[in-house]
């Protein structure tokens, strides 16, 4: 169940990250950019706590959810037309790993 879990979070990670459009944040920008950098924070440390809770070593986990974070706001930037990469939300993406991690870490038991 708990790898089931990691599953789910890495597939609505790759769907928000991956649409060709970002949802609509239309009226006040501060809210929508707000809210884009809470989204982005949340998948990503849904993906470190599920992926934890799975069993997945901390160190190899956080690193290539760093780089995903990277490499994804390119991808946005160059690939994705409709689309634009964003130095903050790799900020928010990290900021989410970490949480993530901590959250796993407080909980202790990461596999059963």
């Amino acid at each position: 169940m708990k790898r089931l879990a990691f599953a789910a979070a890495v597939l609505v990670q790759l769907v928000v990250l991956y649409a060709p459009r970002a949802p609509a944040t239309d009226g006040i920008p501060l809210v929508g950019g707000v809210v884009d950098k809470a989204v982005h924070a949340a998948v990503f440390a849904a993906v470190a706590w599920t992926g934890r809770r799975a069993g997945l070593p901390a160190l190899p986990l956080a690193l290539v959810l760093l780089a995903h974070a990277v490499v994804s706001e390119l991808l946005q930037h160059w690939v994705l037309p409709h689309r634009s990469g964003d130095p903050w939300d790799a900020v928010a993406d990290a900021t989410g790993v970490l949480v993530g991690l901590l959250i796993a870490r407080r909980s202790g038991r990461l596999v059963s």
